[in-house]
């Protein structure tokens, strides 16, 4: 005979997240809530609440995934027995994030479950291999994330090697046709004029000012800046404006990757 306890449904909050990067994974937020929906149904589980986490890139800290915040917070008050996900790809993108989270979880108490593997039980000291394996999972997927990666801007950069439009928005004079770069027309004409002026003597201040009291936009459809102007004159300082935002973005990267990882593990005292 079953009891009532054994019969109530387990009471769980769902996360599913798509990152900015999503078109590369095919997944969305709808069939992932499905496939959570589904599962839920047939393990006996009732859904407190749907967090969800959408276009959220993947140098986003933890307080700037509202759904993984929510998620925690349902969990720490005790709204909810469990966390479920369509796998752990969708806690995080980084194998050490996913470990945190999990962390955080069962340090109050609560269970894990992916609609891909079921239930991911606490580390255990008598079965080491438990977590041993969960790792190895985990590093595998974030290799073969980066290896596609990898892959696409290898892709692009021989494109862009070989002449061709590789991505990204493309300069100033420029439009990509069919994958390739081509003269766009009045740009054109407006980069020639504004390199007049710069051999004529005239300030980049002076150019930007005259540009935007003509009303004519920037790349973007925006006003003109001197650094802007600055780079139609000179291409080379376009190349190293790129390079110095590269640096600058790597950096950034790996301030909110560490960041993010000791917000997260803050959680768990």
């Amino acid at each position: 005979m079953t009891s009532p306890l054994e019969s109530r449904p387990l009471r769980v909050v769902v996360l599913v997240r798509v990152s900015t990067g999503g078109q590369l994974e095919g997944y969305g937020l709808d069939v992932q809530e499905r496939d959570c929906r589904n599962y839920a149904h047939v393990h006996n589980m009732r859904i407190v609440k749907i967090c969800r986490d959408e276009a959220i890139t993947g140098k986003a800290g933890d307080d700037e995934r509202p759904g993984l915040s929510e998620a925690l917070q349902i969990l720490a008050e005790g709204k909810a027995d469990a966390l479920l996900a369509p796998n752990l790809d969708r806690l995080a993108r980084h194998l050490t994030q996913q470990e945190a989270i999990l962390s955080v979880v069962w340090a109050h108490g609560k269970r894990v479950f992916t609609t891909d593997r079921g239930e991911h039980l606490p580390d255990d000291d008598d079965d080491p291999m438990r977590t041993f394996v969960r790792q190895v999972m985990g590093a595998a997927a974030q290799l073969e994330r980066g290896l596609i990666v990898k892959r696409l801007k290898s892709g692009r950069r021989q494109k862009a090697e070989s002449g061709g439009y590789a991505t990204g928005s493309p300069p100033y004079g420029q439009r990509a046709i069919d994958g390739e770069l081509v003269e766009h027309p009045e740009e054109a004409a407006v980069l020639r004029q504004i390199r007049v002026w710069a051999t004529e003597g005239v300030g980049v201040r002076a150019i930007a000012r005259r540009l935007n009291d003509a009303g004519i936009p920037s790349k973007r459809g925006g006003r003109w800046h001197p650094s802007t102007v600055a780079r139609q004159v000179d291409p080379q300082a376009r190349a190293d404006s790129r390079r110095r935002s590269a640096a600058v973005r790597a950096a950034d990267r790996e301030r909110e990757r560490l960041a993010r990882a000791s917000r997260v593990l803050g959680r768990v005292t």
